[in-house]
């Protein structure tokens, strides 16, 4: 098997935001080639004693080392979510460990939420959503779709979005983790 072929491939994340709730699930499914390796990986962890929600996808270990850095910034810059993120941007961009590492983190509160990628994106929503992964695409057109034309709340628009996801998306499971501010 090609090296390509064994690439590890896995998750999708969404954040939803609306009426006042935050939401973010992620599906479990980790896989190798086309293989799956683990179907009930966590890819959500809280953050600044709970008040923070970060979600991840691609390499497990780089995104561990991403959010162990996002969670010490945030502690440095006493809970400023943005400028935390930011901060984490800019040493992602310019480290010579961290350029390398290969992992895209949303993180949330109850105000703001980001995604971050290791380009120096620190990226905000228009619309209250924000998706990563394998089948982020998918989650994130169902989550468009339910917001403008349903009536539920942003976590059950989370958990819907990524069972249609997990549908779709052969990368994407439907063993969703949930976690709501």
């Amino acid at each position: 098997m090609h090296t390509e072929n064994m690439r590890i491939r896995s998750t999708t994340v969404l954040l939803v935001r609306k009426d006042g709730q935050v939401a973010m699930a992620a599906d479990g499914q980790v896989t190798l080639g086309e293989t799956v390796i683990k179907s009930s990986a966590k890819k959500l962890r809280r953050l600044g004693n709970g008040a923070v929600i970060a979600g991840f996808a691609g390499s497990t270990a780089d995104a561990f080392a991403l959010l162990t850095r996002f969670e010490s910034k945030l502690e440095e810059y006493q809970g400023r979510l943005e400028r935390a993120a930011i901060e984490l941007s800019k040493d992602w961009r310019t480290d010579k460990y961290l350029r390398n590492l290969e992992a895209l983190l949303i993180v949330a509160d109850k105000t703001d939420a980001f995604l971050i990628s290791g380009k120096g994106d620190v990226i905000s929503s228009d619309d209250g959503l924000l998706s990563v992964g394998s089948g982020s695409m998918y989650a994130l057109s169902a989550a468009r779709a339910l917001l403008k034309h349903t009536q539920l709340s942003a976590s059950e628009i989370a958990m819907e979005s990524l069972r249609i996801a997990g549908e779709i998306c052969i990368y994407t499971n439907n063993e969703v983790a949930l976690e709501v501010l």
